[in-house]
């Protein structure tokens, strides 16, 4: 048995090593220990080799705008497939050396193996027990996927193998329309491939209020094949893999299972911990200080099922990594939720979704880009954008939007949300014309008029001017 640590962190992914960060601060007496590849999901296998992929597909889709920009030749352009995906690669594995800079340098306090928990302050590594004040859990997560999928083999891919492949297609399945799952779907169908999409779910992409979900499915519906509500089941058949869901039939080469991530806590040792496990074998974990009861033993990142988000996960482990080294645990303020979908157009989501607001007490304003100045100039105008407002006091309370740019406005809007901002707080800050930002402003608009009247001289009451290219 090893001399005792002020902490061990299991785990170096994007909240290990966030939790690292603070601990290396307060004490050199740590170790981090990792089972499997170092390098963050995000980098390795996650956010950055996808965007990567819808960045390729966004660009060869442009094309189709071409001609009416005046532009000819598009229809010439054609995908080096193998050539995209190296391209993906290639970056991708320059992001990950940068994610193993933060522990190359460690020396003994970095060690490679699996961690198995022996009780609230000891850890089973190897066969070798290390006694520590405190542990943190930062032990991610992996792609979900059905033991019997598991039988067709190489054919059947996840967003830990899509990557990894040297080409794709022609003819793939993605099932799950989560925010993964839309944004690879999407990215293959504009990359040329024939696409079929399945979800249990009528709702896409984490969206709650029904028109920006219409909207969305609209916009999918027109570059694939979109089934949903009802789960799909797949078997072997002549010429690939047959995918049905209800009614539908289609054969695919491979097929991409988005269905969600499972959090690696298989053979951890929860339940040493002597506390309470839920039906997934989960311990209650507070969210403002990640700690698991009244225990020295913290649980950040995906591994705690809360939000699967980079900016989260990396909040969560320096959260945790500053209450392990605390003589009693800090609690923090949360950042305002914000989610983000790379699809076209973006899907996003800052504060309250409307289905977790009460329908009594709150007015939304709405805008569709179909018709909005710079969206149209741009050949980009689909999509809608709804907020949500306290009815007695206007102030902001979340919005849902499948908006070109939409990126730019939810980060806006999360931060008016953050700052506990009105509608006409937000009003009376400057819109530049010509910008999509405008078209938030015509939903803010909207909602202001369901609002009790301000004074006339309020230039947050400034309404448009009836011209559709100067609102």
């Amino acid at each position: 048995m090893s001399a005792p640590l002020d902490t061990l962190i299991i785990g170096a992914g994007t909240a290990g090593l966030a939790a690292l960060r603070e601990v290396r601060k307060r004490t050199d007496r740590y170790l981090i220990v990792n089972d499997g590849p170092w390098g963050t999901t995000c980098a390795r296998v996650g956010c950055m080799p996808s965007k990567m992929l819808i960045e390729a597909a966004g660009a060869f889709h442009r094309r189709h705008a071409f001609d009416e920009l005046g532009l000819r030749g598009g229809a010439a352009l054609t995908v080096d497939l193998p050539a995209v995906l190296q391209r993906v690669r290639d970056l991708r594995d320059d992001f990950v050396a940068g994610a193993l800079k933060a522990t190359q340098k460690l020396g003994n306090a970095q060690k490679s193996g699996r961690a198995t928990l022996l009780g609230p302050g000891s850890v089973d590594i190897g066969g070798k027990t290390y006694v520590a004040r405190s542990i943190i859990i930062a032990t991610g997560s992996r792609p979900h996927l059905p033991d019997e999928w598991l039988a067709f083999g190489e054919r059947m891919l996840t967003t830990d193998t899509l990557f990894e492949q040297p080409t794709l297609g022609p003819r793939m399945a993605v099932i799950g329309m989560g925010p993964l799952g839309v944004e690879i779907a999407q990215a293959l169908a504009r990359l040329g491939l024939q696409v079929a999409a399945f979800s249990t779910d009528d709702s896409l992409a984490g969206i709650s209020d029904p028109v920006i979900n219409s909207e969305l499915t609209r916009v999918l519906k027109d570059e694939m094949v979109l089934h949903t509500g009802a789960p799909a089941e797949l078997r072997e058949v002549a010429g690939g893999i047959e995918v049905s869901s209800g009614a539908q039939r289609v054969v695919v080469d491979q097929v991409v299972a988005a269905m969600g991530r499972t959090p690696n806590i298989e053979h951890l040792g929860l339940e040493t911990l002597g506390v309470p496990l839920d039906e997934r074998g989960m311990p209650q974990i507070d969210p403002q200080t990640q700690q698991i009861g009244d225990l020295p033993v913290f649980m950040a990142g995906d591994a705690n099922g809360h939000l699967p988000l980079l900016h989260e996960g990396a909040d969560e482990g320096h959260i945790a990594g500053i209450n392990a080294l605390a003589s009693s645990p800090r609690k923090f303020r949360r950042r305002t939720p914000l989610a983000i979908v790379f699809s076209d157009p973006q899907v996003a989501v800052a504060g309250r979704r409307l289905a977790d607001l009460d329908a009594g007490s709150t007015v939304t304003g709405s805008v569709s880009f179909h018709d909005q100045g710079r969206a149209h100039a741009a050949l980009r105008n689909e999509g809608r954008l709804c907020i949500y407002a306290d009815k007695a006091t206007g102030r902001l309370l979340g919005a849902e939007m499948c908006a070109p740019q939409g990126e730019h406005m939810a980060h806006l809007l999360a931060l008016a949300i953050q700052q506990k901002l009105t509608v006409r707080d937000l009003l009376g800050m400057p819109f530049y014309h010509p910008t999509f930002e405008e078209g938030l402003r015509t939903a803010l608009r909207d909602a202001a008029r369901q609002l009790p009247p301000a004074p006339d001289s309020d230039l947050a009451t400034c309404g448009g001017i009836g011209v559709p290219a100067l609102e």
